[in-house]
């Protein structure tokens, strides 16, 4: 099939039966996400060489972990995209997505490398001009993302009820936390013009505690749903589990947004909000052991 179709429900090319890293739209974010989580664990190396803090705005811990969530974030898109049907454009945007995290993640190293900082920095027009850019790429992979999420509530569905949900909430909680590091970095800006750090609110509030507790969940429910499934667990169980989980994401994303909008540190909390992180902790843990304890279960059972 052409992916140049105007059908929205026309069938994408690759066999039903083909791995989903075989879609045409998920390879060049595969090949990306890739590259960036290699890239990410060599600097992993570079650190234990040449040593340095892990916090402050000029530390091995940007290429580290932008490097190794940027590709999660690639690889996870690609899945989604190879669920959804073909249209028009879908390829081209693909590779532009993928384009996009690969020269936001390389410009973070650049500047690593160059000593300086890579967010918040306009000390010359080159540094300024390359944190515009991240801020322009990362629009763009928000429009697409949220574009993905649209769709993904769209007939036709070919994938099992617990996945979809993984699916759909995973897409959801990426778009997300994509805006709140666009707000994050608006506000950080607003920060350092008036000679104030710009990862604080408030008094001690972490601007990117909220981005950053929600952005991989496109990871974590479809691999619980897909881990569910190995263990032998009926549709419904699973259906269940990824919910329960879908809704720990979300407590964990309104905890670290109340202590930032607060002014407060992470974990600095009034009982009350204390009482919800548990609450999202167990909503977390829970599932994870059920799958668990069901896999353990299956090594054991007998074969027939």
């Amino acid at each position: 099939m052409n992916d140049a179709t105007d059908d929205p429900d026309a069938l994408p090319d690759a066999s039903p039966d083909a791995p989903w890293w075989r879609d045409r739209r998920a390879q060049p974010l595969v090949a990306v996400g890739i590259a960036l989580v290699a890239s990410g664990l060599a600097h992993v190396a570079v650190w234990a060489v040449d040593g340095g803090p892990w916090e402050g705005p000029v530390t091995w811990r940007k290429p580290i972990l932008f490097g190794i969530s940027g590709g999660l974030t690639s690889l996870s898109l690609g899945w989604a995209w190879s669920t959804r049907p073909w249209r028009r454009f879908d390829l081209p945007l693909a590779i532009a997505v993928a384009a996009a995290l690969l020269v936001e993640v390389a410009a973070i190293d650049l500047q690593r490398w160059r000593g300086v900082a890579s967010h918040f920095n306009r000390q010359t027009p080159f540094d300024s001009f390359l944190y515009d850019a991240m801020g322009v790429l990362i629009i763009f992979v928000t429009l697409v993302s949220l574009d993905l999420a649209v769709r993904s509530f769209r007939p036709p569905v070919r994938i099992a009820p617990d996945m979809l949900l993984a699916l759909r909430a995973g897409l959801v909680f990426l778009v997300l936390s994509c805006g709140l590091g666009i707000w994050g970095s608006v506000h950080g800006d607003r920060q350092a013009a008036a000679g104030l750090p710009p990862e604080t609110y408030g008094a001690a509030g972490v601007v990117k505690f909220p981005h950053g507790a929600v952005i991989h969940a496109l990871q974590w429910l479809p691999l619980l749903a897909f881990a569910a499934r190995r263990a032998g667990l009926a549709t419904g169980t699973r259906t269940m589990l990824v919910a329960t989980a879908t809704a720990g994401t979300a407590l964990v994303g309104g905890y670290s947004l109340a202590q930032t909008l607060a002014g407060r540190p992470r974990f600095a909390a009034p009982p009350a909000m204390l009482a919800v992180l548990v609450a999202a902790a167990a909503c977390l843990v829970v599932p994870a052991l059920v799958v668990a304890a069901a896999a353990v279960a299956r090594v054991g059972r007998p074969r027939p």
